[in-house]
């Protein structure tokens, strides 16, 4: 019953394949008629070229035959067969230029569909492991989706062939059908049974050749180069991806061997069938039942019959295989995400007229029983400059999250203007903020659009990038590059300039300057930059956005400073929150640290 039902699950799969066309044929219309219209005319070739050829045979031995030659309708079919010969060549090279055409514009379309959908998944789905196996799988279909475009097409094309080679074979001996099966079907469920087996290591195998995948990027790596060297990591991380890929090799070379064997003896027993049509066909001739040219081309028929009949069931299991595969991707395509919280959305604001309240926002990781923030009530007043302060893992990016909506809380609420931030939508309500992270991306594309990112429908507005570059001292960073704004960043490609570390964060920074949201977020973005050059920063930072609310958070307590107020993290809860002034005469966490700091750089 289990075999049965694998195989069940390869016709079932084929129910994708009907929207798979219907995208393929909105890509490009004209261009998915045109190739079906020839793949319609190549299917009667075959035929028509076998008939052809058994005329001239006939004709051949006919004017042997006869005391006067006349060549003339040989002629005529010769020059026919030589036409159909190179209809057909053109034909085949129409067909594989219309199918890698459509194949790239279908890759390119399913790609693109494929980020959006990754642009609307929650954080917490993208940080689950099994969530991010069913997008790697997804991901990773691009190319098979685009082969598997050409085999479907392909197969109708065959089919048409094959009704065609069996109506001649029926209208001579239809006893060649029944030996045809005998010769065929064997091999198609063999096919069958491997094309699921293949699919099902695939699948249970994604998080292995995930981190198969992991390992060989850290190896070849410019960004890890230097601490494989100096730690000696190379050796551990080929030992490491050798010990995976090796299993993997030897799961797979088991199902392979097994394959190739069962196809053998199934060929076999398909070749038998074969001759034994192939001699019923003979002594038909030597008997005088068939013509020479009838012999020819019942002989041709069934030979290609059976070659195409191979092709379309090897190609079936290929597709049912590919439509597998497929599944994966539409299953991530059409996964819904219950974005109704229980609250009615309500128009969102345009700017903040109050600030933003804390009231009891409790929270803890999905599938985690611990909580990372705790019973949090406070205040950002608007116009306020409020940094976070608290040891690691005191829950500070946590809180970040929240209140971009990265995540909701478990308990609690955020409220807006004295609104729940839940009544507005989450797209419009990440409007009002900008943030920049401590891991902020270096993209490696121009400097322009590296800063452009902060506010990407500014991309072509080249006065506010500037200006903004200007503002977090980029300009300096940029003025040095050969191509200036239009420069590639990072090595990746060959035109690429690298920068350092603190040339990457002042790049970062100015997309801070590229936003227009009412409350600005720095995460640690100035962590690569000596403590003066991060004072200067902040402090020009703080001038340039004086109309702004905003929050810091930063180890260095010259930078906390100059913040309005200072809230203060310890365990996931407030420990104290007030001026610098107010905090150091508390004598707690905050005055411990800052005075720990500062003994340090007198030291």
């Amino acid at each position: 019953m289990a075999k049965i039902s694998g195989w069940l699950n390869n016709f079932v799969s084929l129910r994708y394949l009907p929207r798979f066309l219907s995208l393929v044929y909105k890509t490009n219309k004209p261009l998915f008629i045109g190739n079906v219209l020839l793949r319609l005319i190549k299917s009667l070739l075959p035929i028509a070229l076998l008939w052809i050829g058994k005329e001239i045979i006939d004709e051949v031995i006919l004017q042997i035959n006869n005391p006067i030659v006349d060549l003339s309708r040989l002629y005529i079919l010769i020059e026919i067969e030589f036409g159909l010969a190179i209809l057909s060549d053109v034909f085949n090279r129409l067909i594989s230029l219309t199918d890698g055409l459509l194949g790239d514009l279908y890759s390119n379309a399913s790609s693109i569909d494929l980020i959006q959908k990754t642009a609307k998944v929650e954080l917490a789905n993208l940080e689950d492991s099994e969530f991010y196996d069913k997008l790697e799988r997804a991901r990773r279909q691009t190319t098979s989706r685009v082969s598997l475009m050409s085999n479907v097409l392909s197969q109708a094309q065959d089919i048409i062939t094959v009704t065609s080679l069996i109506s001649a074979l029926i209208y001579f001996y239809p006893i060649l059908i029944l030996l045809l099966i005998i010769s065929i079907i064997p091999s198609f469920i063999n096919e069958l049974k491997f094309s699921k087996s293949s699919y099902s290591l695939q699948k249970s195998w994604t998080p292995e050749r995930r981190e198969l995948d992991y390992m060989r990027m850290i190896g070849a790596s410019d960004v890890t180069a230097k601490e494989i060297k100096l730690f000696g990591l190379a050796d551990f991380i080929s030992d490491t991806f050798k010990n995976i890929a090796d299993k993997y090799y030897q799961a797979n070379r088991k199902l392979s061997i097994r394959r190739t064997i069962w196809a053998g003896l199934f060929h076999i027993i398909g070749d038998m069938a074969y001759y034994g049509a192939y001699i019923f066909i003979v002594l038909k001739a030597v008997i005088g039942a068939v013509t020479i040219g009838e012999l020819s081309f019942l002989a041709g028929s069934f030979n290609q019959l059976r070659n195409q009949l191979q092709t379309i069931f090897s190609r079936f299991s290929l597709i049912t295989e590919s439509a597998l595969y497929l599944q994966d991707y539409f299953d991530f395509i059409d996964m819904e995400f219950d974005d109704d919280l229980g609250f009615e959305l309500w128009e969102t604001p345009t700017d903040i007229k109050t600030g933003v309240t804390f009231k009891d926002v409790s929270f803890k990781y999905p599938q985690s029983n611990t909580y990372v923030l705790k019973n949090i009530s406070f205040e950002l007043i608007k116009g306020e400059k409020l940094a976070l302060v608290g040891e690691n893992g005191a829950g500070k990016t946590t809180l970040i999250k929240l209140l971009l909506r990265l995540y909701e809380p478990t308990s609690g609420s955020i409220l807006l203007d004295g609104i729940d931030i839940r009544h507005y939508h989450k797209a419009e309500y990440q409007k009002l903020l900008g943030a920049i992270f401590q891991d902020f991306v270096k993209y490696y594309l121009t400097a322009k659009i590296n800063i452009a990112v902060g506010n990407i429908v500014e991309v072509e507005n080249d006065d506010k990038i500037q200006d903004s570059a200007t503002r977090s001292l980029a300009n300096e960073v940029i003025e040095g590059l050969p191509l200036g704004y239009n420069q590639e960043l990072g090595k990746r490609f060959k035109k690429g300039a690298e920068l350092s570390g603190g040339q990457w964060q002042k790049i970062a920074l100015a997309r801070a300057y590229m936003s227009d949201a009412s409350i600005i977020i720095l995460d640690e973005p100035t962590s690569a930059l000596d403590a003066r050059a991060e004072y200067e920063v902040f402090q020009r930072f703080i001038g340039l956005t004086k109309d702004r609310t905003s929050i810091i958070i930063s180890h260095r307590f010259s930078t906390v400073r100059m913040a309005d107020r200072i809230l203060v993290l310890k365990h996931g809860t407030i420990l104290e929150i007030g001026t610098h002034e107010e905090l150091m005469e508390n004598k707690q966490l905050y005055s411990e640290l800052f005075e720990l700091q500062a003994a340090g750089y007198k030291d």
